[in-house]
Formats: structure tokens, sequence, C-alpha cells
């Protein structure tokens, strides 16, 4: 089957109307050229509008990726087929943050059983992996990049088991978009340039992945420049002919073990024939009226439904967007949340994680208590019962039918390790560095463990009826910025678009579930250039170490569903280059 995907180009204004690039928002100094990280001119503005159609919609980080999606879409394909579609199109053109080398989340509603599923794609560490071989080689923590930071991909598996059980298209279907792309090449996008020369150095370390992601004068694509990854093509191509866990049985897997024999690494055969994922039951609690839903530990998405159990407690309304009062309740609510995270948030088939407690309204309560509404708290520890900016994909997917897709797939950092194995076209994973080894920490790597991830997909339902389907990637900052996207629609009444656009704010600073402590004196607040300067002002008078940076705020896509009007709203990021797109 061949896919034509459309060029669509979108016009400079519709991330900086005229309007808004002529205001100056606040007194600070705001820099002249905004950045890849800081695009607003707010305080509260919109870049775009909503993007609105009846019968499908997809948004990703990208337009090729879009584009994939809704072809498949047209094609009667299932909001399962298009997600899979374009997240195997964001391993081609977005490889720095996602591919099959990693791992994935998703949260699926199902319209035929009026049901939410979850599925934990992560995967673990080897079986000949432990704490003893760090002590060996004399190391203290797990190395960011190379063969000792790596975990089983998850991904393929994943594909796997959303294709089995909600798909609808041929596997060869779903993948000839990304399959096309890889061969032929694509044009190189202004925010992927910028990541992928930030990866040269690291990338030169290894001739494989020289080889695959670098020009031959070893220099990484220029904007504007045509990228080919045939070796990625050959992978898929290979996936569509002997079926997705071909990956985990077939001479993929043959290659990745041989590759880490050479590297040093841990890997064997049996890690990958024995993988398996996880449906699981997703967790929610209600705000204000809305159900919003997350996947449990390992990963961090019950941190969104602690902090939001602390936010209904006050009248945020009240309060108002952009406020002294709301910023800092929101800070010291992230505050203990994060440092339960750090404390009790692993694989629950080796830990009990107090799901149940940590989400309770009696717990909430107590740790709404702990605040104090005039001080920045500088130490926080966890209750009683800095992550590195991560490099992820998001996106998300309804069909005609109304089922509904909420994806995240992601190598961890820039990446991953790093490595390519071989000939295979995609860099592993390096998942693994977020173990603790530390004996007593419930996130201590152990054989076959899953680390602790960052990944979380959501959504938000309302009397029995997906209405938001949601996420923000980007590492620590994704529970604060799924928050702040939520209390913007549900609390402040912006549209979906403008709920996303308006500036946020990120903390860090925390203690972490690698076993890192909490950074002295609270930590830093960095805020964007829209937030008012007598906030700041406010906030510092607090306690707070507040910086005007040009952090990652988080990459986020959201479509809304409609159901009195029969029709789907979109969303993306401004901060990043990606598009919604609608089917009617």
């Amino acid at each position: 089957m061949k896919f034509r995907l459309l060029s669509l180009v979108l016009s400079g204004w519709l991330f900086a109307p005229p309007g808004l690039v002529a205001q100056t928002p606040r007194s600070e100094s705001v820099p002249a050229v905004i950045g890849t990280y800081d695009r607003p001119f707010g305080p509260i503005h919109q870049s775009r509008s909503v993007v609105t159609a009846k019968k499908g919609m997809a948004c990703t980080s990208d337009p090729r990726a879009t584009q994939a999606a809704i072809e498949i879409l047209r094609r009667g394909g299932s909001a399962v087929d298009a997600a899979i579609a374009a997240n195997a199109v964001l391993g081609v053109v977005e490889p720095m943050s996602c591919g099959i080398g990693g791992d994935l989340y998703s949260i699926v509603w199902d319209s035929r059983s009026g049901s939410v599923h979850g599925l934990n794609a992560s995967g673990r560490s080897p079986q000949g992996l432990d704490r003893d071989v760090f002590r060996s080689k004399n190391l203290k923590e797990i190395p960011l990049y190379g063969p000792l930071s790596w975990s089983v991909p998850g991904c393929v598996a994943g594909w796997s088991d959303l294709h089995q059980r909600f798909g609808k298209l041929p596997i060869a279907d779903v993948l000839a978009p990304a399959i096309h792309l890889a061969e032929e090449g694509f044009a190189v996008s202004p925010v992927i340039g910028g990541y992928w020369s930030r990866a040269v150095s690291n990338l030169k370390k290894h001739d494989s992945s020289a080889a695959t992601y670098l020009r031959a004068d070893g220099k990484a694509p220029e904007v504007g420049e045509v990228f080919r990854n045939p070796r990625l093509a050959a992978s898929y191509r290979k996936l569509a002919s002997e079926g997705w866990m071909s990956y985990y049985t077939g001479s993929i897997a043959d290659q990745i073990v041989q590759y880490s024999r050479e590297q040093g690494g841990y890997f064997a055969k049996e890690d990958f024939t024995q993988h398996t994922n996880e449906w699981v039951q997703p967790v929610s609690t209600n705000y204000r009226g809305y159900d919003v839903w997350q996947i449990p530990p390992n990963g961090q998405g019950l941190s969104v439904l602690q902090i939001l159990n602390v936010l209904k407690r006050f009248d945020i309304k009240q309060m108002g967007w952009g406020s002294p009062q709301y910023s800092h309740l929101f800070i010291e609510a992230k505050k203990l949340a994060y440092a339960d995270r750090a404390k009790f948030y692993a694989d629950m088939a080796f830990e009990k994680v107090p799901v149940d407690a940590l989400n309770s309204d009696t717990y909430a309560e107590k740790q709404a208590a702990r605040i104090d509404l005039q001080h920045a708290a500088m130490q926080v520890p966890a209750g009683d019962p800095k992550l590195r900016d991560g490099d992820t994909v998001y996106l998300c997917v309804v069909d005609s039918d109304r089922n509904c897709c909420s994806l995240i797939q992601s190598n961890y950092h820039g990446f991953g390790s790093q490595m390519v194995p071989g000939e295979l076209g995609f860099a592993l994973q390096n998942r693994g560095n977020l173990f603790s080894l530390s004996a007593d920490h419930a996130n201590r790597l152990e054989p076959g463990k899953r680390p602790f991830h960052t990944i979380i997909p959501s959504m938000v339902t309302t009397e029995s009826k997906p209405i938001f389907v949601f996420g923000v990637m980007g590492g620590d900052m994704q529970p604060q910025g799924q928050t702040q996207v939520l209390v913007n629609w549900i609390d402040f009444g912006m549209n979906i678009q403008m709920a996303g656009d308006a500036s946020r704010i990120r903390h860090e600073g925390s203690a972490t579930p690698t076993g890192t402590p909490e950074e002295p004196k609270g930590g830093t607040v960095h805020v964007e250039s829209g937030l008012p300067a007598e906030t700041i002002d406010k906030l510092r008078a607090m306690g707070h170490n507040v910086e005007l940076s040009r952090t990652s705020m988080g990459g986020y896509q959201g479509i809304l569903i409609d159901h009195e009007k029969g029709t789907l709203q979109g969303a993306t990021e401004s901060r990043n280059d990606g598009l919604s797109l609608g089917l009617d």
C-alpha cells in the first residue's frame, strides 16, 4: 500500500501573532529572540486556534507523524493503528526522543466496552545485571550513557499488544508511512535539528551510532537537510513481514545481544524472549467532577493525582491564573507529591507501593495541612501512609467511533544510551539509569526489574465518557505540566490550546527515585516569560528561588471530545513544532 504524505507549512504568525510579539509582558528583561524552550508572550495568550473536526483527530509533535495518523484513519484504521503509525514515523524524524529501542505507556478508551485500559510497556533490567556489578567497578551510580544503562526495550511489544487488541489494519499498512520516510528521507525541522546537534559528541564515540545518525563529515544533519535512515527502514520491514514479536525472538534480538557482548553489556537472548508487557487498571482521582486517569507505578503518573488531590481543597479559581497565591500553592503541592515519588514509586512486582493510600482524600487532607500558604518550604520529607530532562514523544488520536489512544514513548535521554546496535538503525534506551544502587531503596536495581519511569499518558472522563485525551512530555516536568494544563482548563476556563500555551512553572530540586537527596533551600522555581512580574516578586518574598529560565517546560498535545456537538478539538505545543489535524 502506498501512502501519500501531504506537505503542510505553518505560517510564522501561527507561533507569534504580531500583536503578541509587540507586547512586553513584564518589566523583567525578556530576550529579544525566543529560543527553543521559551516561546510564550503572555501573560495569557493563544498561539493558534484549536483544530476542529467531526470524524477523527490526531495530535503529535511533528507534522509528518500527524499526517501519517490521519491517513491511517482515512483508510479505516483505528485510533490505535493511527497512534502506532505516528509513533513509528516519530522514530524516524525525531530519533533522539523515541524509537524501537525505547519503552511505551498507553491509555486506551474502548468505545465498544465503554472502558479505559492501561498498558505498561516498559522493559526490565537484564537478568545478569545486579548491584554487585557496579560495586566491582567502583561505581556509585548507574552511568547515564553506555551499556550499563540498558534495559530491554518494551516499545515494539507494546505496539504488538495494542494492535492485537485494538487494531484493524495489517502491520505492513501501519508501518508503511514510516518505512517510506526512512527510505526516501525527510527535511529536518528546526527544533529537532537543534536537539540533534547537541548529541554529536556522544554519537561520535560509537561507530554504528555515527554511521546511523551523522553525516559523512561527522556532523548532524542541518535544518532543512534531507536525512535518510535505510537501516531503520529495514528493521521496520522485518517487523512488517515477520510480525511484531520477531523483534524479541528473531534476528533483531540476536543482533542486540551480539552487540551487547561486544560492548560489555549484560543482555542475554532470554531477556528478550521472556519479555512481557502488562495490561493494568489505570488509577484515577476525581477533580471537580472530572476523572483523571494515570498508569500506576513504576511510572510517575500517580504524582499528578496527588497534586490534584491537594489543589482541589483550595479555591484556585478565586486565586486566579498567574497569581502568587496559586503559583505558591502549586509549587508546594508539587514538592509534597515528589517527596513521596522519591520514596515509594517503584516496580510493583517487586515492591508494595501504597497506591490507594497515597491517592486517598484522607492522605490529601494531611498533606494539604502541611502547606504554609505564606512561606516556601525549605525541606519536604515524604509523607507517612532533579531528574534530567527526558527526550520523549507524546501523541493522541481519536477515531470516528470515539476510540481514544493516549500514547507516550521514549528513549529517556537524547538518543538514549547513544549506542546503536550494529546496522539496526535505532538507539537503545538508557532507562536503567533511573535505578538506585542503594540496597534499601524501593527503586533499587535488581535483575529483571523495571526501573522508575517518567513517561505518563493521561485521559480525562466524565459521566463515563472520555472528554480529554492529553499528555505533556518532558521527564521530570511531565506531572507538573499535566497538572497546569488541567487546572488551566478546568479551574480557569481556558480552551485546550490556551491551556497548553499559557506560561508554565517548573520546580526542580525535589529528591529523586534514584536516591538523590533534595536540594537545599527549597530548590529552584523556573518560570517562563509570561508570568507577571508582581507574582515573581511575591514568590521571592515567600522564600522561593525564582529564575527566568530556558529549561524545558514540556511538550503538550491534547484532544477534546464534545459529545453534545459531535465534534473534536485538537491542540498542540507551541513550544515545539507539532501539528493537530482533523478528519471530516
